[in-house]
């Protein structure tokens, strides 16, 4: 069972100010460089250290994750020595994939006895922003990692919806009442508190989208990204 609210103040899918603060982007930078970095240097750990345990195609799998984290680095290196960061107001066009090219990565960051993943055909096609999806669903996996039970499920689910591209990133014990201050908040708090759901609704409305948060019944929350979506390039 699910129950929805706005959050009160600024409209979640609008950007807030700040990056004008050279400060907030170096927090940025750090924030956004944690993931990918950490990440490329687990899989080449696992390279490196097998001993002929992994097949040929864990092998290739775990290179192919580890080449589009590497690539994930690259462009976020690439945004701010192009100038303004990763939240740059000047939005150079990105290249766009479809939705089911980015999961790999994102769903590698869940323990698979953990994940529950639920993708439609139509929105695994769905052309995305490809930098700034992947990170945005980074940043909700991470949080999901980060706040709900250290046993409890994560979940990945897109659908195509009339309003658009809808993917919903779960988890089973986050506080509401945490994430909703977070999503009320206009600029972000100090230090990496709250941080990363800043971020996402900077990217998601960069591209038109909107951020919304769910309760779910009978425990855990879930974090709402709608995109637009153009039906005619899904079918």
């Amino acid at each position: 069972m699910v129950r929805r609210w706005r959050p009160d103040g600024p409209d979640p899918g609008e950007p807030a100010g700040g990056l004008d603060d050279p400060g907030l982007v170096l927090r940025v930078l750090c924030h956004e460089l944690r993931t990918p970095v950490s990440s490329l240097a687990s899989l080449t750990r696992a390279l490196a250290e097998d001993r002929g345990g992994l097949t040929a195609e864990e092998r290739r799998a775990i290179s192919e994750l580890a080449r589009q984290q590497a690539a994930h680095l690259d462009g976020l290196l690439r945004e701010v020595t192009a100038g303004g960061g990763a939240l740059s107001r000047a939005v150079r066009p990105e290249p766009a994939a479809p939705l089911a090219d980015l999961l790999p990565v994102v769903a590698a960051l869940v323990p698979p006895h953990r994940l529950r993943a639920r993708v439609t055909p139509q929105a695994g096609r769905c052309p995305v922003p490809a930098r700034r999806t992947r990170q945005v669903l980074v940043n909700l996996v991470q949080n999901a990692l980060r706040h709900g039970p250290a046993d409890g499920e994560v979940g990945l689910y897109a659908a195509v919806r009339p309003a658009g591209l809808s993917i919903l990133v779960t988890d089973q014990g986050r506080s509401a009442d945490g994430l909703t201050e977070a999503l009320r908040r206009p600029t972000p708090g100090g230090g990496m508190h709250g941080l990363g759901l800043w971020i996402t609704r900077q990217l998601v409305a960069t591209d038109g989208g909107t951020v919304r948060a769910h309760r779910l019944r009978p425990r855990g929350v879930a974090v709402e990204v709608l995109l637009p979506c153009d039906r005619r390039r899904t079918g």
